[in-house]
């Protein structure tokens, strides 16, 4: 199957720096695709390149199979944007401004933007400069999403939103890609990407530093656990055996992290009189802060 998104060595440098390096990125039909990566890592830049609003330095884009460079306005069509410093005709009624968009595209019939904006529950008889932060990022979500697109390009989607919306717009999401849509949105809120994407990929110093599925991630990350004894034990026992790292030990409890199998360090363990073991399953804040730790101990 073609990727709807693909990427070849994308790179974009603003003078002597580097906003991205050789991204080669696949999006597939169907999935929800969470780019990860701290303030400066290139998402944004990534977003803008995919959507021909910016030019690479080198590189291409391929959506739905063709170059963007060559087929840009068409390809556009089939995409719904929503950008991180969004931008509305303040005079505007929402309503308003939902058919001047839909009318730009050809596209009049806006009934699916109704029914977003009223499960958000966003006033679109209201003046766009009269809205609220929240209530106007609630607009960017019915524009990206009115004309069903097939594929959805959100940069960082639930800012400003209040839970109740956030949680509208990730059912949204789903139920765009279960109808077979593509979803590519970036966001610094990992449990907004925990509990929506299927892959992720985190973004450092403009690079693609991993691409994996959440729970993939989540069962090879580095975890926690905390062994109780019947007695006071030997921690150095546990700090021998591979994969396992910052062994502390207080009395007859020892605790540690360990990263990949942890069966070696669970039988060790049931050598030595076990009580009981606790194991606390990483989230994704986790696994994205060891990443960027261990990027900046290499670094350093």
């Amino acid at each position: 199957m073609t990727p709807v998104v693909r990427t070849e060595r994308l790179t974009k440098r603003y003078g002597h720096t580097s906003a991205l390096r050789d991204l080669d990125l696949e999006v597939r039909e169907g999935e929800v695709f969470g780019l990860l990566g701290p303030n400066g890592a290139g998402k944004t830049t990534t977003l803008r390149l995919l959507l021909d609003l910016i030019r690479p330095t080198r590189g291409r884009v391929l959506l739905f199979g063709q170059d963007l460079a060559s087929h840009s306005v068409g390809a556009r069509r089939r995409v719904g944007y929503l950008p991180g410093n969004l931008a509305l005709y303040d005079d505007l009624t929402g309503v308003e401004l939902l058919k001047l968009l839909a009318g730009l595209r050809g596209h009049r019939d806006v009934t699916a933007a109704l029914r977003l904006a009223e499960r958000l529950e966003l006033d679109l008889g209201r003046r766009a400069g009269e809205l609220s932060k929240g209530n106007r990022q609630k607009l960017g979500v019915v524009q990206a999403f009115q004309h069903e697109p097939d594929l959805l390009v959100l940069d960082e989607p639930a800012s400003g939103l209040d839970p109740l919306a956030q949680r509208e717009l990730h059912a949204a999401v789903r139920e765009h890609a279960a109808a077979g849509g593509t979803v590519l949105f970036s966001s610094h809120v990992l449990s907004e990407v925990e509990q929506v994407a299927d892959r992720v990929g985190i973004l450092l110093d403009g690079r693609l530093v991993v691409v994996d599925r959440v729970d993939h991630l989540k069962a090879t990350a580095l975890r926690a656990l905390t062994f109780t004894f019947a007695a006071p034990v030997d921690a150095e026992v546990f700090e021998r055996i591979p994969g396992v790292r910052e062994v502390t030990s207080n009395g007859a409890t020892v605790a540690c992290h360990v990263v990949g199998d942890v069966g070696d360090l669970v039988r060790a363990a049931a050598g030595l009189g076990l009580v009981n073991v606790t194991s606390a399953e990483p989230d994704l804040e986790e696994i994205f802060l060891d990443y960027v730790e261990r990027r900046e101990s290499h670094v350093a």
